[in-house]
């Protein structure tokens, strides 16, 4: 592997450390996991497909001169604080890349200072990890708040995902969260990556964004309208949710944790509006505008319509296979290669990987239902 070796002093990994436990909650400690350096890093494990893919995420400060009410590293807050420096957080990157355990960098901060600031910073790293040590891999690149459009323009050249947070669904639940940040400001980012995307100039070729659950109040309605027109006119790739957790010493320490059950219910609802043909007004809310906790959205779904089913295999348009619980994209594509070469048999399912005991009751071949042993 080219690029320099380096040794690495102790008090940077205790920056990394405390950094990295800023930047994420799901994150695996590499000691945790046999590693033997003697050293805790933060590498979060991704999914790129089915498989994890680890990526080294750590703040590079978590100096903040915003106030959000939910967040570790907000103004004021009594905690520790730590800087790295564009050149240490990419020495650091590099000997965990170096010794295989990573693939790749997430790469973000707080607003320490200025967005201007950090977003030269954040630039100035991925550049060293690009032009100095020839790091060709995977990198995700914070856009901060506020960054000018040249910057959101390093960012897509230098990046292979770039990313601005919208935190909550609307200007008047983000302001109750986070007073210092412009909702249609953010907005605004997001249109312009799109346009600066679809050039083709650069080497990011997709954005996400990222939602707090359960901290300014919002619905799951309010969130998955606003999912589906970032996905229908901003062209986002993915929208991530994060459920809210109470951090000691904030003034949202008393608030109770929202259910990780939301959060799960969140990603599947955005999945039928993403890869499934739904629409908002599709998704089954209850009269407060939140989700089923109980079954999955598409399930809920299809309960709440038994006229549509059953759905006959032979014959079925690919949106209504869609609408099969069990069904998704993959399999709908192997039932119609398999359709294609002849009528199917019950039989012909059993090699496709089809939870069959859940897609079963809702699906008929040649008119007949699964016959049980």
């Amino acid at each position: 592997m080219k690029g320099p070796v380096f040794k690495i002093a102790p008090d940077l990994w205790e920056k990394v450390r405390a950094l990295g436990e800023a930047a994420q909650t799901e994150a695996v400690s590499a000691k945790s996991r046999g590693d033997p350096l003697p050293f805790r890093c933060w590498i979060y494990p991704a999914k790129a497909g089915s498989r994890p893919v680890p990526l080294f995420k750590s703040l590079l400060s978590n100096v903040c001169s915003n106030t959000c009410l939910y967040c570790a590293c907000r103004w004021g807050r009594d905690t520790r604080r730590f800087r790295l420096s564009p050149e240490e957080m990419a020495r650091a990157f590099w000997e965990l890349y170096r010794r295989g355990l990573v693939k790749g960098i997430f790469l973000s901060s707080s607003i320490d200072g200025s967005a201007a600031r950090v977003s030269e910073q954040l630039i100035a790293t991925a550049e060293i990890l690009r032009y100095r040590y020839g790091f060709q891999g995977y990198i995700h690149l914070k856009v901060m708040p506020g960054a000018d459009e040249a910057t959101m323009r390093m960012a897509v050249q230098l990046a292979d995902r770039v990313s601005v947070n919208l935190e909550a669904p609307s200007e008047r639940r983000l302001k109750a969260i986070c007073p210092e940040k412009d909702f249609q400001g953010i907005l605004s980012q997001i249109r312009a990556l799109k346009a600066i995307l679809q050039e083709g100039t650069g080497r990011a070729k997709d954005q996400t964004t990222q939602f707090v659950v359960g901290a300014a109040g919002e619905t799951d309605k309010e969130i998955l309208d606003l999912v589906s027109a970032l996905y229908r006119d901003y062209g986002l790739k993915r929208c991530y949710f994060e459920a809210f957790s109470p951090v000691w010493a904030t003034p949202l320490e008393d608030l109770p944790p929202e259910s990780p059950l939301r959060q799960k219910r969140l990603y599947e609802a955005s999945f039928l509006l993403r890869d499934y043909g739904f629409a908002t007004e599709e998704l089954p809310f209850d009269t407060k505008g939140n989700l089923p906790l109980d079954y999955d959205p598409k399930m809920a779904w299809a309960l709440r319509h038994p006229e549509f089913f059953p759905v006959e295999l032979n014959r079925a348009e690919p949106e209504q296979l869609l609408r099969v619980p069990g069904l998704g994209p993959r399999s709908v594509s192997k039932i119609l290669a398999l359709r294609a070469r002849g009528p199917l048999k019950w039989e012909d399912l059993k090699g496709l990987r089809i939870p069959l005991k859940r897609a079963a009751p809702f699906m008929t071949v040649d008119g007949k239902p699964l016959r049980r042993a």
